[in-house]
């Protein structure tokens, strides 16, 4: 196995700690091509799509990267900003708001971030952290529940480039934190912020993003995570069951997925009579095309057109303060143990002389 050109190591050099804050992924540009390169890398993952690779990549190729790219270029362009995609410019922004958060606790720690499916990615990412010197990293996925689309898909890009590299930084990874306190607290602060500035509506409708339903049958924890975290909003927020519903958004494919659909249950509820309803997207950290667009356009068009008045699309965390301040607790929580002091400068200077003593070359 032919194994990465490792950085020159030299003597008294400081052993850094560092997070690598990762999430899904964006098209470099709302056209037809950059969705063509980014769709084909993330539907191309066996762990997005479960289907034998034969006959999946026949129809990937033959027939979805033909006809997608250009209907969903119209979609990113809907909601592209001068900064580019949204997940990427909320997504840099709270990689770089955790970096300060941490830093202003008297922690040592380097943050960067990266995406699973498109630039930058996780094993550049991991390489630059080698450059700086880092020999342990806190692998932070930007998503709250755990899925093996998601989550265990970004532990795969870490492990092959594992598999690729002589000298692996120690390295730790966060599972979940669905049910942290402090993201728990955050959500519920974004909520009464939205009531104080607009009111409470009839209903809350918390939109996760859906998943096959086979993967719960096959061991999966989403759906179950999901839950749990639907409820503790719902406590935190004083809410009875009767005024919030969870549903599962953007399902692809003819395969049954996690029900209820959210776009339908929204539709039904203003058919049935709800007037007023507000939407939040729990399972999304950072404000995307499936919040922006298929939330905040779609489903808000299918209500009102269905008989709902007033839809009102709650923001996700993106990079507000106590979501940040959760996100320092989550990594600092799976740090203990680590030194995340500033370097002793004397020390590695004592160190290097010692090594040098000692026949060391650099």
């Amino acid at each position: 196995m032919a194994f990465n050109t490792e950085p020159s190591f030299q003597h008294g050099q400081a052993a850094r700690t560092a997070v690598l804050y990762c999430n899904l992924g964006t098209p470099s540009a709302p056209t037809a091509p950059a969705l063509r390169t980014y769709l084909a890398e993330f539907l191309g993952d066996g762990r997005v799509v479960e289907i034998p690779k034969p006959i999946w990549l026949l129809i990937l190729h033959g027939i979805i990267l033909r006809v997608r790219p250009k209907k969903s270029a119209a979609k990113y362009a809907s909601i592209w900003t001068e900064g580019g995609s949204p997940l990427k410019v909320f997504t840099q922004q709270q990689a770089q708001s955790l970096g300060t958060a941490l830093q202003e606790r008297g922690h040592h720690v380097s943050v960067r971030y990266a995406m699973r499916y498109g630039q930058p990615s996780i094993p550049e990412q991991l390489n630059a952290f080698k450059e700086e010197g880092v020999q342990r990293v806190l692998i932070v996925p930007a998503y709250p529940q755990y899925s093996g689309t998601t989550t265990a898909s970004v532990f795969d890009a870490v492990y092959r480039w594992g598999l690729k590299t002589r000298l692996i930084p120690e390295l730790r990874f966060v599972n979940h934190y669905h049910d942290h306190p402090r993201y728990i607290a955050a959500l519920a602060q974004t909520v009464r912020e939205h009531w104080a500035k607009h009111g409470q509506s009839e209903q809350l409708v918390m939109s996760f993003h859906g998943v096959p339903e086979r993967t719960l049958h096959l061991g999966d924890p989403y759906h179950c995570e999901c839950m749990k975290t639907g409820r503790l909003l719902a406590e935190a927020l004083g809410l009875s069951k009767d005024q919030y519903k969870l549903t599962f958004q953007s399902r692809f494919g003819k395969a049954k997925w996690l029900e209820p659909y959210t776009e339908p249950t929204l539709v039904a509820m203003a058919q049935q009579g709800v007037k007023k309803v507000d939407v939040i997207c729990p399972g999304f950290t950072g404000d995307c095309l499936e919040t922006l667009e298929e939330i905040q356009q779609e489903a808000k068009e299918a209500f009102e057109y269905a008989g709902g008045e007033s839809f009102n699309y709650i923001p996700c965390l993106n990079n507000h303060a106590q979501w940040i301040e959760a996100l320092a607790d989550i990594s600092l929580g799976h740090m203990q143990g680590w030194d995340l002091s500033a370097p002793n400068a004397a020390a590695l200077a004592t160190s290097r002389t010692r090594a040098l003593a000692h026949g060391a070359k650099n």
